[in-house]
């Protein structure tokens, strides 16, 4: 045990009174020096009671530091009984300010994990600093700038648990995060907006129900588009995949054919222009000996041909014709699907005039996949939330 001054004034207002040496950590017991101030910048000198905090600061040497502070409450004539204003602790905290802003710039640079072994603070309180620091850091999007959206959805967690994320179309800046994705879970959004609901031009969705009433009821001006990417998802489910186990079914007598179907499935879903020249040919042989996924895969072709139109009215036509192929086709799973999709024209002729996807999304959705892999989770949601908008800013206009 140890009774000394240090030379240099570490803490405004406060001199070591004793220090205590332990193995690999130092408790330094600090006493005032001048009278207590308050936040009102008086000088009280009437101390209404004091107290002993234990607070944390910046190692010294290999030596963590602990700090017995007595934090003194206040008479104050303007401000009543209050506690004294500390230059470099903040209120209620129970770090330095010295130590938090240490921490801080770490957080750039290395895992929780890691910083939460080095300054020897607990993970939970390290991820606190992170949480104040990104809260103070993220801005706000400018609302009178944003005239189109994208939403979509990311798994939060197992057991069908999901988020809604909703971007800005032009600059790419996550604007909004928050469960579910049901009408009540996105509502706040559009609450949020308020008046700047009117200036939506369009929103990109995939098909939806609920996202698609919500903007229809809030944004009376905004055009929904649907999204290319997942209507071909959706096709590749429910007809391609379908039509290749019926026609595996019809080849059982042939066990070498139907193993070649079963095993077809990525080479029928990929765009031709990413196959390589063995999947290519195993394609054609797909193609060629089963009619019925020669008929659907030309129809997805054609499909995707709607999203690239000039004008609604080409978009129109365009559809007319797919329609009564589709209906000519005698292909169940194929004739189904044009049936619920027809219920979304609207939205997929609307990008003619907007022509809008959420790729760029998806692939913010894969970053924030590898977030959340690498965190192996996260147990708050709002410090997961403000992480996801502190990487995707956005781009300046």
């Amino acid at each position: 045990m140890l009774n000394t001054t240090l030379p240099f004034p570490l803490w405004e207002g406060f001199t070591p009174a004793k220090i205590e040496q332990h193995t690999d950590s130092l408790t330094i017991h600090l006493s005032p020096t001048r009278h207590p101030i308050c936040h009102c910048g008086s000088v009280s000198a009437e101390v209404h009671d004091t107290s002993i905090r234990t607070v944390s600061d910046r190692s010294i040497m290999e030596y963590a530091v602990t700090l017995k502070v007595p934090v003194r409450r206040l008479c104050c004539p303007r401000c009543g009984i209050l506690t004294e204003k500390i230059n470099w602790l903040e209120p209620y905290s129970r770090q330095t300010t010295r130590l938090v802003l240490f921490v801080e710039n770490l957080l750039t640079k290395l895992p929780i994990k890691h910083i939460s072994e080095l300054v020897k603070l607990h993970w939970t309180t390290v991820k606190n600093i992170d949480k104040r620091r990104l809260a103070r850091e993220v801005k706000e999007p400018d609302w009178s700038k944003v005239k189109r959206l994208v939403m979509d959805e990311f798994a939060l967690f197992k057991g069908h648990r999901y988020a809604t994320v909703i971007a800005d179309a032009d600059t790419h800046q996550v604007l909004w995060i928050n469960e579910g994705r049901s009408r009540e879970s996105i509502r706040p959004f559009f609450e949020m907006l308020g008046d700047y609901c009117q200036q939506i031009e369009a929103v990109a969705m995939d098909m939806n129900t609920a996202f698609d009433l919500e903007v229809q009821e809030h944004c009376p001006n905004a055009m929904v588009v649907y999204d290319l990417f997942h209507v071909v998802a959706k096709y590749g489910r429910e007809v391609i995949d379908r039509v290749r186990v019926d026609c595996a079914n019809k080849l059982k007598h042939d066990k070498l054919a139907r193993r070649r179907v079963k095993r077809g499935r990525w080479v029928l879903l990929k765009n031709r222009s990413n196959l390589n020249d063995k999947q290519a040919g195993y394609l054609e042989e797909l193609l060629t000996a089963n009619k019925d996924l020669m008929v659907v895969y030309l129809m997805k072709e054609q499909l995707k041909d709607l999203w690239y139109c000039r004008s609604q009215d080409e978009a129109k036509k365009l559809w007319e014709i797919w329609w009564q192929q589709v209906m000519e086709s005698g292909v169940q799973p194929l004739i189904q699907f044009a049936q619920k999709l027809k219920k979304y024209l609207g939205g997929i002729t609307a990008s003619a005039v907007h022509p809008l996807h959420t790729c760029r999304l998806e692939g913010m959705n894969n970053k924030i996949k590898v977030m959340k892999r690498m965190a192996y989770g996260y147990r708050d949601t709002a410090y997961f939330f403000l992480k996801i908008r502190s990487v995707f800013p956005g781009d300046p206009r």
